[in-house]
Parts: C-alpha cells; sequence; structure tokens
C-alpha cells in the first residue's frame, strides 16, 4: 500500500460548558492574522484552551507535550489550559455554549457541533490562517475540510482521522477454535455460539457513556442494512423516517447480539477504556472500537498482545443494501476559535492552532499511533503492528456516515440512551420511534 494514506472520513458529535470561561482576547491591536511584528511578540496575552487529551495514550501524550512546548516558546502568552476528560467534555462544552462564554480555543467536531457553534454565532472562521500557508492547507486529505466549512467558511483544520466501526478480533483465540472472522451476519452468530459455549465473551462492550453502541456498532450495522442514502434522506427526514422497517431491522440486528449473550454483564456500566484494557487482556474474543483505540491499545498493551490482534470490517447482512466493505467514520476533531477572540489573542490563537495541526503536529500525532487526515509518509517501525493493520485497510475501504455526526446532537442523545434501552431489551419499534420524534422536532417537521 502507499505510504500516504488515501482516505478521509467525515463526521462530528456535541457542545460547550461552565461560565466564567470566556475569552480573554482584548479588542484593540491591529487585524487579525497580521502577527510577526516585535511588539505584538512581546506583548502580554492571554489566552484559553480546552481540550479533552487528558489520558494516558500516546496520542494524549504527544498533544500536551505540543502544548508544552508552545508555551516555552511563546513566554508572552498567558495560556490557560483546561483538559476535561473525553466521557464529559461534550456535556461541559455545550453547557458554556449555552451562555455564550466560551474559551478562545477548543476541542471540537465538525459537522453537527460545528453547524450549531456556527449557528449560535458562537465561532469565527480560520479562513485567514488556512489562505496564509498553502502549503499546510494543500496537505490535507481531499474533503478533509468539508464539514468544518459552512457557506464557504471553514472553522476549524482537522487534528486526526476517525474510523468509529472496526472489528478488532484475538488471533488466538480464533485459532484455538478454528474459526475466521465473520463476512456474513450468519458467521457473526455462529461465533457468538461458538465463544458462549467455551465460555469466553464473544464482543467486549463498554457503553456508560452510551455513545460507544451508536458510534461503533450501530452506524455501521445500520448503513450495511439502510445504506447511506437513506440514512441522509431521514437524518433530512426526506423520502424516509426512522419508522422505516429497513432502521427497525438495523435496531433488531444490533438487540440480537444482546439477547445471544454477545456482550458481557454490565456492558452498561463500564466505559471504552476498560472495554479495551478486557479485550487486550484476552478476556474477549472480539471488540467492535474506533480507530482512537489504537493509540490507547499501543500504550497499555504489550507487543506481544498487538501482535496477536487482527481487523476486519463488520459483517454483511441478509439483502442490505449498504456497501459491506465499509467503516463508519469521521475526520477527527478541531480547534475552534470563539467570536470574541480578538487582537493579539487572535495572532496567537492562530500560532496554537498551527503548532497543533500544523504538518510536524500531524507527523508526530501519526506517530503516536493515531490516525490523520493529512499526506504524512507512516514509518512503520514507530507504529504498532496493529497500527500498520488498519493503516492499510483504510486504504481499502469506503467512508460512511456516523449518526452522531449527522444527527442533531438532541436526536443522537436520543440514540444513545435508546441503544442503552435496546440492549437491555427495550422495543425496537419503540425507540425508533423516539428516535424519528426527536429528529423530526429538530428539523422542524410536525
Amino acid at each position: 500500500m502507499k505510504k500516504v494514506a488515501t482516505v478521509a472520513l467525515t463526521a462530528v458529535m456535541a457542545t460547550a460548558l461552565l461560565a466564567g470561561c470566556g475569552s480573554t482576547g482584548s479588542t484593540d491591536g491591529k487585524a487579525a492574522g497580521d502577527s510577526g511584528s516585535k511588539d505584538k511578540a512581546q506583548a502580554k496575552v492571554k489566552l484559553s484552551l480546552w481540550h479533552n487529551y487528558t489520558g494516558d495514550d500516546l496520542r494524549a501524550k504527544n498533544m500536551r507535550a505540543i502544548m508544552d512546548q508552545f508555551k516555552k516558546d511563546h513566554p508572552n502568552v498567558d495560556l490557560d489550559i483546561q483538559g476535561i476528560p473525553p466521557d464529559g467534555y461534550r456535556a461541559r462544552l455545550k453547557t458554556v455554549a449555552a451562555a455564550n462564554e466560551m474559551p478562545d480555543l477548543f476541542v471540537m467536531w465538525p459537522g453537527v457541533m460545528t453547524k450549531e457553534f456556527v449557528g449560535g454565532d458562537l465561532l469565527q472562521p480560520i479562513n485567514t490562517l488556512l489562505d496564509s500557508k498553502p502549503d499546510w492547507k494543500n496537505g490535507f486529505l481531499p474533503n478533509s475540510f468539508d464539514d468544518f466549512t459552512i457557506d464557504g467558511k471553514t472553522y476549524s483544520a482537522p487534528m486526526a482521522l476517525s474510523p468509529t466501526s472496526i472489528l478488532y478480533y484475538n488471533k488466538s483465540i480464533f485459532d484455538k477454535y478454528g474459526v475466521k472472522p465473520p463476512k456474513t451476519w450468519d458467521d457473526m452468530m455462529s461465533l457468538v455460539d461458538t465463544f458462549k459455549k467455551n465460555n469466553i465473551t464473544p464482543i467486549a462492550l463498554g457503553n456508560k457513556a452510551a455513545w460507544l453502541a451508536q458510534s461503533s456498532i450501530l452506524s455501521s450495522l445500520a448503513d450495511r442494512v439502510t445504506g447511506s442514502e437513506w440514512f441522509l434522506n431521514a437524518a433530512n427526514q426526506k423520502a424516509a423516517k426512522f419508522t422505516d422497517p429497513e432502521f427497525v431491522q438495523a435496531l433488531t440486528y444490533l438487540q440480537q447480539l444482546s439477547k445471544a449473550g454477545a456482550f458481557q454483564e454490565g456492558f452498561n456500566s463500564i466505559d471504552n477504556t476498560q472495554m479495551e484494557q478486557m479485550f487486550a487482556q484476552g478476556k474477549a474474543a472480539m471488540m467492535i472500537d474506533g480507530g482512537w483505540a489504537l493509540t490507547n491499545l499501543a500504550a497499555g498493551a504489550s507487543k506481544e498482545a498487538l501482535d496477536n490482534m487482527g481487523v476486519t470490517v463488520l459483517p454483511s447482512v441478509p439483502g442490505g443494501k449498504g456497501d459491506p466493505n465499509s467503516l463508519s467514520g469521521v475526520v477527527g476533531t478541531g480547534l475552534g476559535m470563539s467570536k470574541k477572540t480578538s487582537g493579539p489573542a487572535k495572532d496567537a490563537a492562530y500560532e496554537l492552532i498551527y503548532a497543533l495541526s500544523g504538518p510536524a503536529a500531524q507527523k508526530s500525532t501519526l506517530e503516536s499511533n493515531q490516525l490523520v487526515s493529512y499526506k504524512v509518509e507512516l514509518d512503520k517501525t514507530k507504529v504498532s503492528s496493529l497500527f500498520a493493520q488498519v493503516y492499510e485497510m483504510l486504504g481499502k475501504v469506503k467512508r460512511t456516515p456516523v449518526y452522531d455526526g449527522v444527527l442533531s446532537s438532541a436526536a443522537a442523545d436520543v440514540v444513545n440512551n435508546g441503544l442503552q434501552e435496546l440492549l437491555m431489551g427495550g422495543k425496537p419499534e419503540d425507540i425508533a420511534k423516539k428516535i424519528q420524534e426527536s429528529q423530526a422536532k429538530s428539523m422542524g417537521v410536525k
């Protein structure tokens, strides 16, 4: 496979937090983007940054190291950094967005979050920065800016690439029972039966935060059933509804896994990090997770354990309308800038955006076992064998939407909570109805 990744994914998730952390940007000074003058470089500037890189995974450590280096290189910038754990980050960001008290810079998602923040007049575009560095701008993979761009204005540059529905499997367990990764839904159910009979958890699941079953399983599984066009139509409430039989069938397939005992007991009470640890320790034969697991596993699993992991896509379903050779996924998060940030603070913000998403940062991010939407040559000696497998697979599959990257924030929450209910025995038809009502309301459809 070529050393440069050839796939860009598109995507999502939602919103803002805490009063009292509004922009500290000065409103005087020269126009933004006119950075570099000596007097500006020496002026004391206050800048606030919120991020969710709080873990011990390699990517989080890499991003924090870049922030630390920025502080050393810019002694004139008084950088107030708030690190918020991922599971609570979007909820806190939502809170500040509602109060119009955004920090100067904050990690945000493309798609719905960007649209909602722009609609709330909370963001300002970064076209000036991108246009001032054409080599950097042109180094991104095709379509990388699409879901950060509204009406020709681009509001962020992606710092990662996130396929969300990779099927990870334990090669030793599969070899022990003479089975292969599933190609069809019947294969999958047969594997569940085989592993259950031998007292092995078929699929590790950590759905405490509720988004994982939606992002990593349903987004791809439902696409297998309905196809992407149906989903986009349903999201836009045009010629399709979430109460349609094909979507109910997708929910039924997911519930079928739960009823067959595919997941361990208490799957709604552990998070995705605990799920990844469970899989890495050989306590489950499979795990359905995103590309973010790669940097977590590289930091916490042994080389032997990593070499024993294989990856593939979810299996096809009978009569499915979607392309089975696909992964749901999104272009990763980027830094959004508050509408209120101006003057010298805006110039400093531009420099920090470039520090965290420029070519050097993209390279170090890739080498931290995190996929990127940027043209970087991969040195396989610096990443795990598992990462190299996923990197190669991405060049061979199609990208499909992630549900919470397209649905409104309110509807995405209904999906997340509904899937927890579904996996505990809730009726697919009832959950489909709740999702339909929520998305219709968000779209102003009666």
